[in-house]
């Protein structure tokens, strides 16, 4: 692991500009930032620590905004500093240099747990850590998912208090549209919480009357919420026709068709379609079992799901998902890395520090080989080897 101290030069890489991939361009790192993206007859880079890519695609680090657990951890099982740590160590291996911890539906005191936690995360200094998710508890029963039901609640003024209260950190909350109320959806929004649609049975105009009060994205489009039909839009359909809106999208091969992931890349506008991964503890971790609402998950083939064949998030990292992006979806590099990268920055409100290779952005890297398997990581201008 590198110190940020000195002015280091990231030299015979292929830097994902704006463009795509370019040979013969030298990145500039100095502390946690970008200084310059130059070329090696700069006169900075002679001066100037030498640290060589071995001909590697350097991307933007991937910013993950659904991470359930990693490393063998539960956020929910441990609403801790320490589990955060190893949470974010796990998904750094696979080039994620930012991410929300996300917490399902859970009690109220658990809430406050997490929510403590993520502040003393980044406090503290984490990595990665950008703040929190909450997804859930104020969900429907209709589109519970794997969620425990019996802990499904409306927001009442204490836990609007306790969300709404001066974090750290970015506050993301997921919540069913039809059941809570729009003048809560309103006053979240207005406080800075990214209110978000998810595990709602809400049909179309319910949905964009919620959109309409502040809901600015959808969690997991497709899953857990009314389908997109010829005299019903349902939420898939006003998700997709809304522009201002973010949609996030797990990319495993499982949780949503390919064809379904490219209708929706496609009808969506760009800059709005998400990479997000749903992380449970196998990801990063030897063991493929972790223990959620007392029943024993175990991934089989990628796949994470209950004894009922219930889907309890995945075992996907944020590398993979990109090449899937690539290799399942058809996307081009470049696109599939803004959306792991600069279109998550942009809905965190992000975008002006992290998310692309430009001078002034944190010096956040994913190495990755032809076969897009990370190598190294860089989380403000530190290495760390995977």
């Amino acid at each position: 692991m590198t110190t940020p101290q000195a002015l280091i030069a990231l030299t015979n890489g292929r830097v994902l500009t704006d463009h795509g991939p370019q040979d013969g361009l030298v990145v500039l790192v100095r502390g946690e930032r970008i200084e310059a993206i130059t070329h090696a007859d700069d006169p900075r880079v002679a001066h100037a620590q030498a640290h060589d890519l071995k001909g590697r695609l350097l991307l933007p680090g991937f910013i993950d905004v659904q991470v359930n657990g990693g490393g063998g951890v539960l956020f929910n099982a441990e609403p801790t500093v320490e589990a955060l740590a190893t949470i974010s160590a796990a998904h750094r291996k696979f080039g994620t240099t930012g991410f929300l911890p996300t917490l399902i539906t859970d009690t109220a005191g658990v809430m406050r747990k997490a929510l403590d936690a993520v502040d003393a995360a980044i406090e503290q200094g984490v990595p990665g850590v950008l703040g929190i998710h909450l997804e859930g508890p104020f969900l429907a029963t209709a589109r519970k998912g794997i969620h425990d039901a019996s802990l499904f609640r409306l927001p009442d003024a204490d836990d609007i208090a306790a969300i709404t209260r001066h974090r750290r950190g970015v506050v993301m909350l997921t919540l069913a549209v039809e059941e809570v109320p729009l003048d809560t959806i309103r006053q979240l929004s207005e406080a800075g919480v990214l209110v978000v649609a998810g595990h709602t049975a809400a049909n179309y105009a319910a949905t964009r009357a919620a959109l309409d009060a502040g809901v600015c994205g959808f969690t997991h489009l497709y899953n857990a919420m009314t389908p997109l039909g010829s005299r019903e839009p349902g939420v898939v359909g006003a998700a997709l026709d809304d522009p201002h809106s973010w949609c996030g999208l797990i990319v495993d091969g499982h949780h949503v068709h390919p064809v379904a992931l490219r209708v929706a890349i496609a009808a969506k506008a760009r800059g709005k379609s998400v990479l997000v991964t749903d992380a449970m503890p196998p990801v990063g971790a030897a063991s493929p079992e972790y223990v959620l609402n007392g029943q024993t998950i175990v991934a089989r083939d990628g796949i994470c799901q209950s004894d009922a064949g219930v889907l309890a998030g995945s075992a996907l990292d944020m590398a993979t998902g990109v090449r899937n992006l690539v290799n399942l979806v058809g996307l081009p590099l470049a696109e599939a890395s803004r959306m792991a990268s600069a279109y998550p920055a942009a809905w965190l409100g992000l975008d002006r520090t992290q998310g692309r290779l430009v001078a002034g952005q944190r010096a956040d890297f994913a190495v990755l080989d032809d076969a897009l398997v990370t190598h190294e990581t860089w989380v403000g201008g530190v290495r760390y080897d995977v």
